[in-house]
Order: C-alpha cells, then structure tokens, then sequence
C-alpha cells in the first residue's frame, strides 16, 4: 500500500511539472572547491545558506543549511564505488580525520581504495572531454596525492565538519561555473545513462504494476527520517540469506521493478525533505500527503497546523486564526464533514495518507499507514482541538504541547512511552476514545506537580468528555465554571479552589510559601471524606482573619459573607456528604471543577461576584 501510494504521489509530482530528469538526483552540498585551471585548490567555500530558526519563547536562532542540487545520479551501493562528478570528502581527498588530524591510514584502507575508484571512474568518464573546467578537474584528479595533503590549509579550516560535508567543484573566482552543469558532462552523461537492458537485468513481472520489467537488485536509500544514518536507510532490502528464496537474493526477492523503485524512493525522499509534509511524534517520523497535486496543497497545510501546530514559517497567532476558523464553521455540537465543507480550497473527498517511519540500523520501518477521505480526517482533527479547548479563548494544542504537560517540568530528559503518543494520535485522527493511558498520567502528573494549566485541565476534560460520548451518555464537562454540575467529584474540586482561595486571602499581603493545595491536593482528589472535614475546620479560622482585613479595595466582612455562601451552595449540591474515594474518571471531574473554579476567581473580581449573588 505504501509503495503504490508514493507511486501515485510520484506521478501527482509529475503533472506538477515537479520531477528530477531521468539519470539525475538531489543531493545537499556544503562546500565549494575552487579549483585553478592547473589543478589546485585555490579555496574551499562554505556554500551554504543561512536561515532562521523559531525557537520556543520567540527566539531565534541562525543555522546554516546546504544548497540542495540536481547533479547525475548517485550510487546507492555500500562497497566501494564512485560517482561520476563525486560529491564524498572520502573519495575526493582520500582522507580520514581521526580528531583533529588528516590521515590516509584505516584498518581496511577504505581512504586509499575510495580515492583509487574516484580517480578511475571520473578519468575515464572525461576522457576526450575539453572545457576549462573539465580541464582543472582533470588537473586535480591527476596531482592529487593524499599522502602529500594531511596539512592542507583548507581541510584544516573545515576541521571537524569535513566527514559530514559533501562538496561541488567550480572554477576559481567564478562559482558560477560549476563543474555537473558544463554541457558536455551532461551531454556525455545522458549518452550513457540510456534504458538500455543489459545482459545480467532481471526481468520479471513487477508487484506493483504487474507487467514484466527489469527488477531493482539494490534499492535507493531514504535520508530525513529522524534517528536514521547520515548517509540513508533503505525500505525494501534483503542482507541476509534467511530472508532469501528460490534462489534470489538482494532486492530480487520483493519483485520491485526499477521503475517502481525510483517512483517511490523520489516521493518519499521528497516527502521527507519538505517541512510541511513532514514532522514528528516523539521518535517516530511522520509524513503526510493529499493526492491531486497542486488543488490539494492546503489539505497538507491544515493537516500540519491542526496536528502538530505547524511549522516555523506559521506563527502562533495563525494557527490560533486557522483552529477559530474551523471549529467556526463546524458550529456547536460534534464536528462532522459536511459542516466543515465551507472551508475555501479543501477538497474534502480527496484522499489522504499519514505515514509514521522509524529507523531500525540500516533499515527503515513503517509503524503505521492511515488512509482516509480528507473530510474525515479533518472532521476528526477539529473535533480533537474541540474537546481539547477549555476556558473563553480558542487556541490551538498541538502534540507537542500534550507530550510537554505529560513530564515534569523539572526534567530535562525525561521520555514519554513512544506507544502512548502513537496512540493519542491514532484517536486523534480516527475520532476515537483516547487511550485510558493518557488519563491516568495526567491526573499522576497534575498530583505529582501540584499544578494543573490550561493545557493539562483541556486534556483531562477532553479524555472523560470523549469517553462519555462514545457510550452515549452526556458530556458532562463544559468550558467554563459550570454552577449547575452536581456531580460530587466536579463539586469536590470546586470546593478545594474556595478553601485554597480563602487560604490565600488570610494570609494577604503576605504570600504563602505553602498552601492546603501543596499538602492535600492529591489527597484529597482521591478520598474527599478523609481530608474535607479538616479543610473545613480550618478554613472557618482563616475566614476570621479575613473579616479584619480589606483586601484589594475590598471590605473583608464582605469577603467573609460571600466565602461562606459559596461554601454552603457547593456543599448543599453534595447531598448525603463527601464520597469515601473517587474513581479515576471522578479524580479527572474534580480536577476541572478546581480549575474551573479557580479560573472564575481571576476572571471577575470577588466584589463583582457578589454583586451577581
């Protein structure tokens, strides 16, 4: 299904007017060797360019980024053998950096042997061949000798950048004349690049299009997924005789044309390459594409904006303006396809695919594929940010956001299952219940921290509201501070907030280094019955403080009648008195009625409050 998918993302690449000419390929390149016509090295360039990265808070930090070009097509086999016009500082240089010394000497002497193929391969390729560059690389490659070049000043200046770098040639003084884009290469190149079926070709009838092609016996390797190589995984590959049969081996074995094997290595390499195809959860890559080209570009957009928060060229504020917009026009209630049909560009019939990819050694592995009408997956999307939303304003929550609220906000290293954020994710864009995991840590991380925000309240609201939606019951959690929820937990955390806010207006000027929430919150979400009674014993001596005081412009008997109203009404809801213990679910109901309650205390100050009393 992947394949047959990238295939199709190929040929959509295709009508686009997107694709790379046969026998050519991308490659990134950092730095320039100016070469003179004689040969030698005149300077290395840094030809890379710069951007700026958004961090978190607003800052931005300078990173340099290689020029990604089209040069002829680069080899794909892990032994020894050159490209014509090499780009590697193995082949070109024939030299290791072993710390911060140049060395040709190596175990196996790869340094010396990848040197010997450059030279061989790229001689006999310009053979007969006469440009002034063509010329000065001929030069370089004749007098050329590593052992003579372990001081050379320009390696130097590299220094530890040298293995990861990758490298043009060009004339000195005159970058512009690149030594892959002289006509007679290219000319030469496409001559013998040709569809010619060699002798030793395997022809065979291909999985994907079923007609009888020459099968790819290495296939190209796959760069940008997080955690991989440097130099590439691969998708399809056969290394060990286990996995061979009837007498293939390599790629033989999987029937993959060559034609096929170039569609979906491009696509997917593209795929990786562009930041708005592409992001992460947690250690797992994720791609995500919508089939019809152009039309369909902004499906891609959403997507990304509505899962992942977007990308850095899309602001807060933009992304805050997108989620208004849909959860707009899906209206109140549950968010379905048709009432999001309004929005501009979107086909929502349009099939769309999300992939999640992983490296494992040399390999890459597919953890998921989801396949589905873009309408529903972004019916799913909105309604996700919709039960995610809590209080007055809308703003998006990404996964990256929920992943943060699941640690401690004193570990820096702290690493969350990979298994739960895959399956957040995987409700997410199914519409599905969200793993019961989720719940349980966040209610352990809220008791742990002692703090719940925004962020964490939405989640929990999000995880029991959802459920109770998918049994056909009514939800029961709602934005904002609700006075007419009688559910025994939600009153309990409404309870908690009155008494932790009495508390503090006690103590007012002065501020509490501990409060009731710093010892009995977590308690007191798990077994009300036992801690309740003491709270309230003790906030009856904190409210005598407060009738002797003003607080904020505000008389403190004032203060004291309202507290003790508000006190009675929540109590007089609970009925027969506080419950022994509440269930998990119950502790999530008494964390949004404390967040709730707390939020209307700084909403409105306590004189407005009661004035509506």
């Amino acid at each position: 299904m992947l394949i047959n998918a990238l295939c199709d993302y190929y040929d959509d690449l295709g009508r686009d007017g997107k694709l790379i000419p046969k026998g050519y390929s991308k490659q990134d390149v950092h730095y320039l060797i100016c070469l003179k016509p004689d040969g030698t090295i005149n300077s290395i360039d840094d030809w890379q360019l710069s951007d700026n990265v958004v961090l978190k808070k607003d800052k931005i930090k300078k990173v340099k980024i290689p020029r990604n070009i089209i040069i002829p097509q680069r080899t794909q086999k892990s032994g020894i053998e050159s490209n014509i016009i090499e780009h590697r500082p193995l082949y070109i240089f024939g030299l290791n950096l072993d710390g911060d010394t140049f060395t040709t000497e190596d175990k196996t002497g790869k340094a010396k042997k990848s040197n010997a193929a450059f030279k061989e391969a790229n001689l006999s390729f310009i053979e007969g061949l006469d440009s002034p560059i063509i010329n000065a690389y001929r030069n370089f490659i004749q007098n050329w000798i590593p052992e003579n070049e372990t001081e050379n000043p320009y390696l130097k200046g590299i220094g530890k950048a040298y293995k990861n770098s990758y490298f043009a040639f060009c004339l000195s003084g005159q970058p512009d004349i690149l030594l892959h884009e002289d006509p007679l290469i290219k000319a030469k190149w496409e001559s013998v690049n040709t569809d010619e079926v060699s002798d030793d070709v395997v022809l065979a009838q291909c999985a994907v299009t079923g007609r009888k092609l020459p099968i790819a016996k290495l296939h190209k390797k796959i760069k940008g997924i997080n955690g991989g190589q440097p130099s590439g995984t691969i998708l399809v590959g056969f290394n060990e005789t286990a996995y061979c049969s009837y007498g293939n081996d390599q790629s033989y074995n999987s029937n993959i044309s060559e034609e096929i094997m170039n569609k979906y290595t491009f696509a997917l390499n593209s795929l990786l390459a562009d930041k708005k195809h592409r992001n992460l959860i947690d250690d797992i890559t994720v791609i995500f594409w919508a089939t019809g080209g152009k039309k369909n570009t902004e499906c891609s957009d959403w997507a990304n904006v509505l899962m992942f928060g977007g990308n850095d060229e899309i602001d807060d504020k933009k992304v805050d303006d997108m989620l208004k917009s849909i959860l707009n026009s899906a209206g109140d209630g549950t968010v379905t396809e048709d009432k999001l049909a309004s929005i501009d560009k979107i086909d929502k019939n349009t099939d769309f695919y999300i992939v999640g990819l992983k490296p494992n050694a040399s390999r890459v592995s597919q953890k998921f594929i989801y396949r589905r009408k873009f309408g529903q997956i972004l019916a799913c999307i909105a309604q996700h940010q919709k039960d995610m939303q809590i209080g007055d304003e809308t703003r998006s929550v990404p996964l990256w956001k929920i992943k943060n609220e699941l640690k401690s906000p004193k570990s820096k290293n702290e690493q969350i299952d990979a298994s739960l954020m895959s399956a957040i994710f995987k409700s997410i864009i199914f519409g599905t219940p969200y793993p019961d995991y989720l719940l349980s840590t966040l209610l352990r991380r809220i008791k742990t921290d002692k703090s719940i925000n925004r962020v964490r309240a939405g989640a929990v609201k999000a995880c029991i509201n959802r459920k109770s939606r998918f049994k056909n019951n009514k939800e029961e959690l709602k934005l904002a501070l609700d006075k007419e929820n009688k559910n025994e937990a939600y009153l309990c955390g409404r309870l908690f907030a009155v008494l932790q806010r009495i508390q503090e207006n006690a103590a007012a000027p002065a501020k509490l280094n501990r409060t009731i929430k710093d010892t009995y919150f977590a308690s007191a979400a798990s077994k009300p019955a036992l801690v309740f009674p003491k709270l309230l014993a003790l906030s009856q001596n904190h409210i005598k403080k407060i009738s002797d005081k003003w607080i904020n412009g505000i008389n403190g008997e004032k203060l004291e009648i309202y507290f003790n109203k508000l006190i009675e009404e929540i109590i007089g809801k609970l009925g027969v008195g506080f419950p022994e213990t509440l269930t998990l679910t119950e502790q999530g109901k008494f964390m949004i009625g404390y967040y709730h309650q707390d939020q209307d205390f700084y909403k409105k100050n306590e004189t407005e409050t009661e004035e509506e009393n």
